[in-house]
């Protein structure tokens, strides 16, 4: 197959939506890494009476899953509540 002299691409082919070059932007992925004590911090707000999983995520930027997955980890003991919370009675 005979290649175009400029762009190196095969002869015949269509040149249309050719995009040019591509930028990429370099800074914040998106993921924010949280500290087991912000974790905490929300899960302790997400287990107040009347508290509603979905709001409290909202208003961190989380979603309701990683609040699901974080109660879990407090089951287990891989995290642990701030003082104050953890003396409040659960009922």
């Amino acid at each position: 197959m005979e290649r175009d002299g400029k762009m190196g691409g095969p002869l015949g082919v269509s040149k249309e939506g050719y995009a040019g070059r591509l930028e990429v932007l370099s800074g914040p992925t998106g993921r924010r890494q949280r500290t087991e004590a912000d974790k905490a911090r929300i899960v302790a707000e997400s287990l107040l009476p009347d508290a509603r999983v979905a709001e409290v995520a909202r208003k961190h930027g989380v979603t309701r899953w990683q609040i699901y997955d974080w109660r879990k980890k407090l089951r287990k003991g891989h995290l642990a509540l701030p003082d104050g919370v953890a003396s409040a009675p659960a009922f």
